[in-house]
């Protein structure tokens, strides 16, 4: 098992309200499953699976590298 930090779990929550994204968004952009997702998000749930640390360290080092738009991510990623 990973433990997400405070700061990447902020930094996800902001990226998402950047990009204007829903939890199921999210959840196709990452490959994590979207419950998973709602409990990281909001129940302080840190301890994941090594995948879902690497899915969401990937996503956020992917959108930055991006820019700030989300059709950029979704062009650059393939995801629709």
């Amino acid at each position: 098992m990973m433990q997400l930090t405070d700061s990447q779990v902020i930094a996800i929550k902001r990226k998402r309200g950047e990009l204007s994204l829903s939890i199921g968004d999210l959840a196709r952009q990452t490959g994590v499953n979207r419950w998973t997702l709602s409990d990281i998000l909001s129940n302080d749930h840190r301890h994941v699976s090594k995948a879902t640390y690497q899915n969401l360290t990937n996503w956020l080092i992917d959108t930055y590298a991006a820019g700030e738009s989300k059709t950029d991510y979704e062009t650059v990623k393939g995801v629709k």
